[in-house]
Order: C-alpha cells, then sequence, then structure tokens
C-alpha cells in the first residue's frame, strides 16, 4: 500500500506549483468546464454512471483516456460473464434488453441468418429472453453510441489524466478534488468525480490508498487468496514439460517468462497480479477473416513450452471459442499455454502511459505470433494446426487495427483500500456487506499469476482459483467510496475496495455497469444533499436504485459453496490424490459433487474417448497385500465402464468401475480388489476413457494393507 502522508505533500506541491502556476508545455487556451459530475473512464461502468447522472438531472461529461468508449465490453468481450442473470438490473439489464433489440432487426445479420445461430450457435441466451447476452464488439459501440446521443452526454476522447500534477484538491479536510487536468492542459471542473478506468488512475492519483497483487490469507482471514500452488488444477501443463532451454541441462537456462525464484508457501501474499490477454474476435467466414500472420518481432523461444506440452501429450485447442452472431467469437484463454500472457503485466497497474503502451504491444506481438503458431507450426498436432488455421480476425472489427484491438483484458490492476473491503467471507456468504448497491455473482475468479518449476523440475502455473457455488451477494456502499479521511466527493464503481479474490468474482462487467449506475446515483444525491459521499442518506439511496430497477437483495434459493473436501492427511494407508497423478488430458475439475478427496476431482469432460489417461504411481513402504480403492463421487452423468488398470507386483489386471453407483466406502471409495505390490517400484494404478459411456471421475487413490490370516 501506498504512503498516504507522502503522496498528500506531493499533492499539495502539485496545487501550490503545477496548477497555480500552470506549465507552458501544458498550457491550453480553452477555459475550465464545468459539470455537476465528471466521470473519467469511458467503460461500460463509466457510461451506466454518465446515463445515470443525466436521468437524475445533472450535468455530466464522460472523459475516455483512449479513443473508443465501452472498455471490454465493446473490446472483445461479448460472451457476458454473467453468474446469474437475476442479480443483473437497472441499466446493466437495459444493456442487454438493447442488444435483444438489434439483433431482432434483420438488418443485423450480415454474415449469417439469425436463425442459424439462435437455433445452436450461442450458449447464454434462453428461449423467450427479453435480453440477449452475447454479441459482436461493433454492436455494443453501436447501443452505447445511441445512448450518448440519446442523453446529449458530452464524451471526450483521447485525454489522459495528468497524473503527476492533474488534480486540484482543497487545502484541508474534507479532501475534495476540485478539477483534474489532462495532460493536453484540459481541465474539468466537478462537485463529485467517479473513476471509471480499470487502472484506478484518478483514484490514485487524489490520494486515496490502494493496493496492487494478492494480500495473504492472514490479513483478512481467507483460504483463497495469495500464492495457489495446490489449487492450480485447472489450464495446467503437462506433466512433464522441461522448463530449460536445452531439455535436462538447468545450466542453461530457463525458457522465457518462467520464474527464476521458488515460489512463496501458498497463502502468502505478493505483488503479482493475474495475467491479461485480448479476447479476440475472430471469424470463420472466408469473406471476412483475416488470416493470422507471422507478426515482425516473432519471437520462436517465446512458444517452446507450447510445443513441448504438445510434444508431452496435449491434444486439444488451446482456445476457449465462444460463438458470437454472424460467425464470430468471443475467443478466452483456454488451458496450460494459451492467450494469457503470464506473468508479463506486473508493471502494468502503476506504470506510465509509455511504459503501459510497451505492455500491451508486447502482449499483441506474443498473441499474433501464438495464433500464427498454432496455425503453422509442424510441431503444433495437425488436428491443432487445422482446426486454428481456419479462423481469423475479422475484416469488419477493429478496423484500424486490421482485426486487432487496443483494449487489453486488465482484469485487475489498482484495489481501493477503504473502509470496507470486499473479501471472499462475503462471496461466501458468512459476513453480508450492509448498504448494499449491486450483487455479484460470479464464480471467484483469478486467472495464473505466473510461471515456475516445480519440485520435480518441471513447468507449471500458479494462481488459478475458480471456487463457486454459492449465492448471489450484496457489495456494499462503503466498498465504492474512499475512507472519509482522503477524499470527499469521489466514487470508484471499478477498482473498489476488494481483496484480490473477492475481485475475482465482483470483476464481470455486468457488475461494472450496475455499481457505476449507483455511484452515479449516491454522487448527484450527495450533491443535492451537500454532504461529502461517505455521509449520503443511504435509505434514501437504496429507495432511488429499487425505484431504478436495481438488484440489492437475492431472494431465490440459497446456496454456501461447493461440498467441502476431505484432507489426504484425514484418510488412513495410502493415498495418492489426482494432484500426484500423471494425467494425460483429464484437464476438467470439478468440486460441485461430494464427497472428494483434497480440493476436488477430474474428469473427462465426456469427451476425446480413448485419449486420456490418469496414471497414479505406487510406492509402498514394504512388501505386502493391500486393498486397491478407487475414489470418486457418483452421480447420473457418470461411466458406468471406467476401465482401472492395476499394475502391481504380481502382473497387470484390468477392472471395470460403475460411476454412478454410490461408492462402498462411505461413498467415496470403491474397490477393485486386493493386490501384492513390492518395494522395486514400477507399479501404478492407470484409469483412462477408453470406451466410456459417461463422464469418468478422477480423484484418488487408496491403498489399504490387508491383515495376513493367522496360521
Amino acid at each position: 500500500m501506498m504512503n498516504r502522508t507522502k503522496l498528500r505533500c506531493s499533492l499539495l506541491l502539485a496545487l501550490t506549483v503545477g496548477l497555480l502556476v500552470p506549465s507552458t508545455s501544458k498550457v491550453t487556451a480553452a477555459e475550465p468546464q464545468e459539470y455537476d459530475i465528471v466521470i473519467y473512464g469511458g467503460t461500460s461502468g463509466g457510461i451506466a454512471a454518465a446515463v445515470q447522472a443525466k436521468r437524475m438531472g445533472k450535468s455530466v461529461v464522460l472523459i475516455e483516456p483512449s479513443e473508443r468508449i465501452g472498455g471490454l465490453t465493446t473490446g472483445g468481450l461479448g460472451q457476458t460473464d454473467i453468474g446469474n442473470k437475476a442479480a443483473i438490473g437497472g441499466i446493466s439489464r437495459e444493456f442487454y434488453q438493447a442488444i435483444r433489440a438489434h439483433y431482432d432487426d434483420p438488418a443485423a445479420w450480415t454474415w449469417q441468418a439469425s436463425d442459424e445461430y439462435r437455433s445452436g450457435g450461442q450458449s447464454r441466451t434462453a428461449e423467450g429472453e427479453d435480453a440477449m447476452w452475447t454479441f459482436e464488439p461493433s454492436a455494443a459501440l453501436k447501443v452505447y453510441r445511441q445512448w450518448l446521443d440519446a442523453e446529449q452526454i458530452p464524451v471526450v476522447l483521447g485525454e489522459r489524466l495528468d497524473r503527476q500534477a492533474g488534480i486540484a484538491m482543497t487545502r484541508s479536510l474534507p479532501w475534495r478534488i476540485l478539477s483534474i487536468r489532462t495532460e493536453s492542459g484540459q481541465t474539468f471542473r466537478g462537485q463529485a468525480f467517479i473513476d471509471a478506468t480499470y487502472e484506478g488512475d484518478l483514484m490514485a492519483a487524489a490520494g486515496v490508498s490502494t493496493t496492487i497483487g494478492r494480500e495473504p490469507n492472514s490479513l483478512y482471514g481467507e483460504t483463497l487468496n495469495g500464492v495457489q500452488t495446490a489449487r492450480a488444477v485447472h489450464h495446467q501443463f503437462v506433466h512433464g514439460v522441461d522448463p530449460y532451454v536445452v531439455p535436462g541441462d538447468a545450466a542453461s537456462g530457463l525458457l522465457p517468462f518462467i520464474e527464476p525464484d521458488p515460489t512463496l508457501p501458498d497463502g502468502s501474499g505478493d505483488s503479482r497480479v493475474q495475467a491479461y490477454c485480448f479476447r479476440m474476435c475472430m471469424t470463420d467466414h472466408p469473406e471476412n477473416r483475416i488470416e493470422f500472420h507471422k507478426p515482425d518481432g516473432y519471437q520462436p523461444q517465446w512458444y517452446e513450452l507450447l510445443l513441448r506440452n504438445f510434444e508431452a501429450g496435449e491434444r486439444r485447442v488451446p482456445l476457449a471459442i465462444g460463438k458470437m452472431p454472424n460467425r464470430k467469437t468471443d475467443t478466452n484463454n483456454n488451458f496450460g499455454f494459451s492467450t494469457d500472457f503470464i506473468g508479463q503485466n506486473y508493471d502494468y497497474p502503476a506504470a506510465s502511459y509509455e511504459r503501459r503502451a510497451e505492455i500491451v504491444a508486447q502482449h499483441r506481438l506474443y498473441q499474433q505470433g501464438l495464433m500464427w503458431t498454432l496455425a503453422n507450426h509442424p510441431r503444433v498436432p495437425e488436428t491443432v494446426r487445422r482446426e486454428v488455421s481456419r479462423w481469423g480476425v475479422c475484416k469488419d472489427e477493429f478496423v484500424e487495427g486490421q482485426g486487432w484491438q487496443e483494449q487489453l483484458y486488465i482484469r485487475e490492476a489498482r484495489r481501493m483500500v477503504s473502509d470496507l473491503v470486499m473479501t471472499q467471507h462475503h462471496c461466501q456468504g458468512r459476513e453480508t456487506a450492509d448498504f448494499p448497491v449491486g450483487m455479484a455473482a460470479y464464480t471467484m475468479d483469478s486467472h495464473h499469476v505466473q510461471r515456475h518449476v516445480d519440485a520435480d523440475g518441471h513447468v507449471r502455473n500458479e494462481g488459478d482459483v475458480q471456487v463457486g457455488g454459492f449465492s448471489p451477494f450484496p457489495i456494499g456502499y462503503r466498498s465504492i467510496v474512499p475512507r472519509a479521511d482522503e477524499c470527499s466527493n469521489l466514487l470508484v464503481p471499478v477498482c473498489l475496495s476488494a481483496s484480490h479474490i473477492a475481485f475475482g468474482s465482483i470483476r464481470m462487467e455486468p457488475v461494472f455497469m450496475v455499481l457505476g449506475q449507483s455511484a452515479a446515483t449516491a454522487a448527484a444525491q450527495a450533491i443535492d444533499e451537500q454532504v461529502p459521499v461517505q455521509q449520503i442518506d443511504t435509505a434514501k439511496l437504496s429507495e432511488r436504485l429499487l425505484d431504478d430497477q436495481q438488484v440489492l437483495e437475492w431472494t431465490g434459493p440459497r446456496r454456501s459453496g461447493p461440498p467441502t473436501g476431505i484432507a489426504v492427511d484425514q484418510l488412513p494407508g495410502i493415498v495418492i490424490d489426482d494432484t500426484d497423478a500423471n494425467l494425460v488430458g483429464f484437464g476438467s475439475f470439478g468440486d460441485t459433487v461430494g464427497p472428494f478427496v483434497g480440493i476436488g476431482y477430474r474428469h473427462d469432460g465426456d469427451a476425446e474417448k480413448g485419449s486420456q489417461t490418469a496414471t497414479f504411481p505406487i510406492e509402498v513402504p514394504s512388501d505386502a497385500v493391500y486393498d486397491v480403492r478407487i475414489g470418486y463421487s457418483a452421480f447420473g452423468n457418470r461411466a458406468t465402464n471406467v476401465p482401472v488398470t492395476i499394475r502391481h507386483a504380481a502382473g497387470v489386471k484390468t477392472v471395470m468401475v460403475n460411476q454412478r453407483q454410490r461408492a462402498e466406502f462411505d461413498g467415496l471409495f470403491q474397490s477393485v480388489g486386493e493386490y501384492h505390490f513390492s518395494t522395486a517400484g514400477g507399479q501404478a494404478i492407470v484409469i483412462t476413457n477408453d470406451d466410456t459411456d459417461g463422464h469418468v471421475i478422477v480423484d484418488a487413490v487408496q491403498l489399504l494393507p490387508v491383515e495376513a490370516d493367522p496360521q
């Protein structure tokens, strides 16, 4: 966390030197512009705030530092991360209703028939809904422009905040922003200010307390924060991928972007942030497709781990391809080596504009090179090359960048630290935030944070957490306003006060729109009541939000989260969890059906039959006969014919297990027989999905010594 006293001194210096005596390099002839509410950041949250401000009868200006409004919503993220649609209300829901109206017009369908998409291509919108949850970037941009035009909201593009000397504040408590100034010299005065950027630049420049990275679990009593190696089961490398430039030779050095230092213990805090990527809008329509090209500056070594991962057994296309209208996609990261540029964004949150531009450019180079590699490199499996090469970026999206957008997916940057910090406890219902201003409903979701070498000398990803199963939860008003002694007329609906893992649930575009609307409502109320934003009448705020169709309370079924796993050390005998198995495939993770061992179980996704294998190596302390038991949680979609091969001291035997039937021991373990194992090694339990008729579950293997019969 930054030193607030030191920053306050620099702000006062800026006020007396930089603002009262303007720098000649930034002098502008324009008079300061005055508004009731000044919004910095034309993201989805900023646009919702601007619309609500006008509806509240306030004058408002929307300042966007780039040349495009809408943030990620117009920047490629068309497959809405919802969590639970019933938690989305107000202007946020109006947006998705406007998207539905857009696609109800036959003229919107240029590359595909609407019936073709709605009957089989889309994955979010149910029959009969008045909203639509998947869309093209250009459709979102059209809706936002129509809104801003209809409300006659002035939009200022390409104006970046002067982060060093661009904040004029009062000289004494309560600290209050008087005006902000951009690098070009334009000044905007207001009674209230809203920071709707993904980076939190305005709040940081105003001296508000912020944090970057992952808190230690000990700070807020969480379990999912900080370093997470044990939970890093999603989007992981095949076991055995070598991290060194010359395989097996540590002296040759690590391949690019692998952390050289050992990872900290699980739960430790650090300043790293989860990975960024571009959400690609691709198409397979030949008339609208731009083929993936080998970019200038292509770095072959950047993709060596990708190629080694394929050679170690990975056969899947490492992309999450969500179908959008008009034969387009929202393409996201997937599996062990994909579009996330892991570990290459640590500088971004607080970096200069110039350094941020370098980071964005490097991410674009990486992702362009990745797509060319997947489509063309001879070491990529032919099935993967064939699938990827039929896609390309779109001629009619992001035209200025030839199909590539400027908006990088800033999943997390600065976060405010206020009187209320939203934490894992709020997400999972152990605590309830007071004075709600919206609901969040998504899984606690962090992408990977770093790439490292594990104890076995293999490359692994670290930081991915995906824990859901809880009900929608309220976001408290105090989490979107600074502490009263820091700034009295600023609201922060995007970089709000939340721990790293709680922000992972809140950080969704529909929620940012919800919070943007609530922030503008509170700002207008503070102006009318002539009080700091921390002192508004919260009952009156709630009344207005409900009148405006915001959802502030969850009235549906209550869920407390997924079942709790059983720790390995709580079980008798020799227990090998799936985290210690050698996996080829079985990349899907589950924790919704219990009981299970550890943090969850793997499964085959009921796909790629015959190509997925889980090998549990067996080491015993002495030669003996053991009862071998297979762990799984029964359910109706499981396979009835799971092949389990036991390689024991006396030979090899394969047994079929019906995973739809409840396991005989505590519903967790099913015996597959008694076998002799020796200390000689070379023994294993192997589970495959050969010719199986449902989902194959891989959880754990247990060996219990069998007592010899008395003589």
